[in-house]
């Protein structure tokens, strides 16, 4: 047996005032709590068997695996495979009472939620991950890697390894900012898949929850 383990870690907290949908905008980088997540996340995994750390070219996702590149003594590689889903709501507030969906300019975009019509298909997001996971399984062999993405590719991914539909309530997505999906392989064959919440009292009220 040749077991090989990734990691895909969605990024850390954005700093994001305005609320928009930043998608795959430049200069969206990490709030404080998400430079902390970031830190977290190092110290979680600096003890492991991690020989590749690799990234979406996104701000964000290159911030989040500084910290974890440098605890391992790495470089960090950068793959576009692990982008963001494209979203023709970029840039826009995102809601029905005070968001963008308000203008009926947009009712069309949501025509399709099973594609979906207002963006990237999730089968051609999960297509790109699970090739850049070929790709860093094939680097990391015997051993672990590290990929630092983001939620939807994250979540959709895991749908298809687990040969479910991929079309979904995002409300149930069981991907929380700085958690940690993990793949464990034999050979090729996907064996298990774990999920890690590292940050967890970290992310956004946590601490109302705790004292609850």
């Amino acid at each position: 047996m040749v077991a090989t383990t990734l990691h895909l870690l969605r990024h850390g907290e954005v700093h994001n005032p305005s609320g928009v949908l930043y998608g795959r905008l430049p200069g969206y980088g990490l709030s404080e709590r998400g430079r902390q997540m970031a830190d977290r996340i190092a110290s979680h995994v600096a003890g492991r068997d991690i020989t590749a750390v690799i990234a979406s070219p996104l701000q964000r996702a290159q911030e989040t695996a500084a910290p974890i590149a440098a605890a391992l003594g790495l470089d960090t590689t950068s793959d576009a495979r692990l982008l963001e889903a494209e979203n023709q709501f970029e840039g826009l507030t995102f809601g029905i009472g005070d968001g963008s969906l308000k203008h009926p300019r947009f009712w069309p975009l949501l025509r399709n939620p099973f594609r979906p019509s207002w963006g990237e298909p999730y089968r051609q997001q999960a297509d790109r991950v699970i090739a850049a996971i070929d790709s860093a399984r094939d680097t990391a062999r015997g051993h672990e890697a590290l990929l630092v993405s983001h939620q939807l590719p994250i979540w959709v991914t895991r749908l298809a390894l687990s040969e479910k539909r991929l079309w979904h309530d995002p409300r149930h997505r069981e991907c929380s900012l700085a958690s940690l999906t993990s793949l464990v392989f034999d050979g090729d064959r996907l064996v298990e898949i774990e999920y890690s919440e590292p940050a967890l009292d970290l992310l956004p009220g946590a601490s109302a929850v705790a004292g609850a």
